[in-house]
């Protein structure tokens, strides 16, 4: 049976093209059937294509989404994805990268294990954003994988929003936004702003406040049953504007009123690696962990040596020549 895969990428780029040329030949030696989301590049590489806005059409027998580029790529691709069961896997041809699970480098080795079936597929959970604009019952319905961003509209102005927890008034303050965030989210716009970063197998959802004039405007976490809603409140100077993931805008005039709960169906990613999420964070963020006691520790252990209580090293008392004492 042919084996499907949609590969997005960005064509502007030339090292997403460059990436393309050499995974579009792999994927079709490994025996995969490759669609490209853009006409003239499936033209040169003699692949069939799809208009991104009708792919979901194409996704019946697709084993997989393949991302070349960095998250923005990726956020663009899960538009694609979100609400079936195909996964995505990203590989990063961009800064960070946090959503990506490959570097360009490995792009050989990635095909390879996509051809032997040498991947798990790990769920994330979405955010449902419902926006009610003033005059209207019906709900404006969106969702999120990585943060619903409410945002001032004019920039010499602050918003003015009321902030709900569970149907139940929590803080109002003028500002210039609030971010909500998923667990998936935390390592993006709201750690940024200061938000805590969330592991991803912790069902949660994140509110963060955006430069509050306000004592109390600290980040709230809260259950997957919770719901937060933000209001732009009628003494607002200036309406506002709601940001899905970066890429979707609805206009938020003064009285409407943002309702964020956990979505019904998760994103699925596929996974190369297991490793857990901290070596995640200190190989995307690059973090210090140079003198780290763990380290010191395990070496001693290697040596048969006892672990220093500090993670220094434990002095050479054998060799050392002894001060004599006076009295």
């Amino acid at each position: 049976m042919t084996r499907k895969i949609l590969v997005v990428t960005h064509g502007g780029r030339q090292e997403a093209v460059a990436g393309l040329r050499e995974a579009v030949p792999a994927l079709c030696a490994a025996g995969f059937e490759v669609a490209l989301h853009d006409h003239d590049l499936a033209a040169e590489m003699g692949t069939g294509s799809f208009v991104l806005d009708e792919a979901r059409q194409l996704l019946d027998g697709t084993e997989l989404v393949m991302v070349l580029g960095g998250d923005g790529t990726i956020l663009r691709a899960a538009e694609i994805t979100h609400g079936t069961q195909v996964p995505l896997l990203g590989v990063n041809l961009g800064h960070v990268g946090f959503l990506a699970e490959s570097e360009r480098e490995k792009l050989t080795e990635t095909v390879q294990r996509l051809a032997d079936n040498d991947y798990v597929v790990e769920e994330r959970g979405v955010l449902d954003v419902r926006t009610y604009l003033p005059g209207s019952t019906e709900p404006v319905r969106d969702w999120a994988l990585n943060e619903a961003t409410i945002e001032k509209h004019e920039r010499t102005l602050m918003i003015e929003v009321a902030i709900e927890v569970d149907g139940r008034p929590l803080s109002s303050f003028g500002c210039d936004g609030v971010v909500m965030a998923t667990a998936t989210g935390s390592t993006a716009h709201a750690f940024s702003a200061g938000g805590p970063v969330i592991w991803p197998d912790v069902d949660a959802k994140l509110l963060v406040p955006l430069s509050a004039h306000a004592l109390f405007a600290r980040p709230l976490v809260v259950g997957p049953g919770s719901m937060f809603a933000v209001e732009v409140a009628t003494r607002s100077g200036a309406g506002g504007v709601l940001i899905a993931d970066g890429r979707r805008r609805t206009s938020l005039p003064v009285g409407s009123r943002v309702e964020v709960r956990t979505g019904d169906t998760p994103l699925r990613f596929a996974r190369l690696n297991q490793a857990p999420f901290t070596d995640r964070l200190v190989s995307k963020f690059n973090l210090p962990v140079v003198g780290w006691r763990g380290l010191a520790d395990e070496a001693a252990a290697h040596r048969g040596e006892p672990a220093s209580s500090t993670g220094e090293p434990q002095p050479d008392t054998e060799n050392t020549p002894q001060t004599p004492q006076t009295r």
